[in-house]
């Protein structure tokens, strides 16, 4: 099967025409909610599955009812065909859909390219006089709309990348440029949006969580070692209108073009698929948006402690593999930084064939093309793991933290598994959790006794009973929002849970409760139990200290 180039040229980032191009974009009401109207329900969630035919049908069903009706062309359809589904389009529609940036200023921009120079690059004789050819571009990028909504309103991008497999129907080239993903997106909602000065995009890509984080910082720092990432990042952020000067764009392999900085923020999806070199061998190119050649998060997650400044957060995805005889959490612990609080989420789980079936396909390999060469790199996939005694892969978050200058407490570490999930954004979530974390971890159980928690406003209870019976068999406690966690509970947790307005004291409802129950003996090992509780659902978020609401 062929694989994609990346022939195409540097994109111009020229102030006046992004100026014409952004009001083109902004006028022709080419938006999220555009798209889904345009292609449906059934056609859009199918695109959202890398599947193609139905957004195709839907377009053409969408052209031709307004040629019935004697309407021109809709910008919003000729943008989805040409920069979201590979189609080729008329010069003349292109110049209404954009008219002030016009199809010239798309061929100059780089965004677009002859229909004829396409096929020649690809080493395809045109079927159409050239004539023809000539009056029809192709998309030379990946341009599509992203809308989010934070605490300074709603913001709506248009971001470029690379052409992806649906549009080209190729594996994809080793230096592509992801577009906006799942990963990615998992990360801008896992990021905390609270201001802060400095922040660093380690392996920047197209540019997406740099464009997040200018949202609420005043100085962003994007690297990456692709020249060509950093060059879609500069273009995405000035389609944007990015102040100069407030963006600084590095290249170079992960830390090393910020040696010595330190900032308030650092966000990065790094390179961390895990393939074996075997499955190289066998055919397979390195992707450099999920490759680095070797482990990353080894190496890559202790050194990022020296790069965060007093009180500040790192944020990452990554994976790590479950060894035969050996919990997960020993390995991953010993790539965390010594003198950083760190908490580690593992949210998924893989066996070793759904983890590199998944990856093979994401590059573009898939059986249906080529099945041989699919199932020869799969093969070698599985060899390795099974070599090294690798029985499944764990997906996740890693949080770090530098504790606050002049801070006299351990670091504290938390690495669990949490498969559950809450609604909205868990930003804020991470940002309450480190807070109260680090609260908590220079407390002593006095101290902890002595706190008036309040139930957090998303916090919900499930008692189960039997018929006739006068007591629960089962009380749950659940959180709405964060990572939608669930705890079973036992009368005095729930009991806390319920009377937790501020008002008492971890000890003075262990006391209360000892009481009630005629077992005034068992106060103190009642209050132990709370203390110990109160430190778990303070941490989770189902409860919040009084500072911290």
């Amino acid at each position: 099967m062929p694989r994609a180039t990346s022939s195409t040229p540097a994109l111009a980032t020229d102030p006046t025409r992004l100026r014409s191009l952004r009001a083109d974009l902004e006028t022709s009401g080419w938006g999220v909610d555009a798209v889904d109207r345009l292609l449906g329900p059934v056609a859009s969630a199918a695109l959202r599955r890398e599947q193609r035919l139905p957004a195709l049908r839907a377009l053409a069903a969408h052209q031709a009812r307004r040629r019935e009706a004697g309407q021109g062309p809709d910008p919003v359809a000729t943008l989805t065909a040409l920069f979201m589904l590979g189609q080729p389009v008329a010069v003349a529609e292109l110049d209404a859909a954009l008219p002030n940036t016009g199809t010239a200023g798309a061929l100059a921009m780089g965004l677009v390219v002859e229909a004829a120079q396409a096929a020649h690059l690809e080493g395809e004789p045109s079927s159409n006089p050239a004539s023809r050819a000539r009056a029809r571009v192709l998309a030379a990028v990946d341009l599509r709309p992203h809308e989010a909504t934070d605490a300074a309103g709603e913001v709506r991008w248009w971001v470029a990348s690379d052409l992806g497999e649906l549009e080209t129907g190729r594996e994809l080239a080793p230096n592509h440029v992801l577009g906006i993903g799942g990963a990615g997106l998992t990360l801008a909602a896992l990021t905390p949006r609270r201001p802060v000065t400095t922040a660093l995009d380690l392996g920047c890509g197209c540019g997406i969580q740099t464009l997040y984080l200018l949202r609420h910082c005043q100085h962003v720092t994007a690297t990456d070692i692709s020249a060509r990432a950093l060059a879609f990042t500069a273009f995405n952020t000035a389609l944007a209108g990015v102040e100069p000067g407030r963006l600084e764009l590095l290249q170079g392999s992960f830390l090393e073009p910020v040696a010595g900085r330190r900032f308030d923020l650092v966000a990065t999806n790094p390179p961390f698929v895990i393939t074996p070199p075997a499955v190289r061998e066998a055919g397979l190119a390195l992707l450099e948006y999920r490759d680095a050649g070797g482990p990353v998060l080894p190496t890559l997650v202790p050194g990022l402690g020296a790069h965060l400044a007093p009180g500040g957060i790192a944020v990452m995805l990554g994976n790590w593999e479950h060894h035969t005889g050996q919990d997960w959490r020993e390995r991953v612990a010993t790539w965390l930084p010594e003198d950083t609080d760190a908490w580690v989420v593992q949210r998924e789980l893989q066996d070793p064939v759904e983890y590199a079936s998944m990856w093979l396909r994401d590059g573009g390999s898939t059986p249906e093309r080529d099945r041989s060469g699919f199932e020869a790199r799969l093969g070698a996939w599985i060899d390795d793991f099974e070599s090294r005694g690798v029985a499944a892969v764990g997906f996740g978050y890693l949080v770090l933290h530098r504790p606050e200058a002049g801070a006299t407490r351990a670091p504290w570490r938390v690495l669990e598994e949490v498969t559950t999930t809450g609604t909205g954004p868990l930003g804020e979530h991470v940002a309450q959790v480190v807070e109260a974390s680090s609260r908590l971890a220079a407390m002593d159980d006095d101290a902890v006794a002595a706190l008036r928690p309040v139930a957090a406003t998303d916090v919900t209870q499930e008692r189960h009973m039997r018929p006739g019976d006068t007591e629960p068999t089962m009380i749950l406690i659940r959180q709405g929002g964060g990572l939608g966690r669930v705890i079973q509970a036992g009368t005095a947790l729930a009991a806390l849970v319920d009377v937790a307005d501020g008002e008492l004291s971890v000890a003075q409802v262990a006391t209360a409760l000892a009481a009630l129950g005629g077992q005034e003996d068992r106060s103190a090992a009642l209050k132990e139990e709370l203390v110990a509780a109160t430190r778990e659902l303070v941490r989770g978020g189902f409860l919040a200290l009084q500072s911290c609401v």
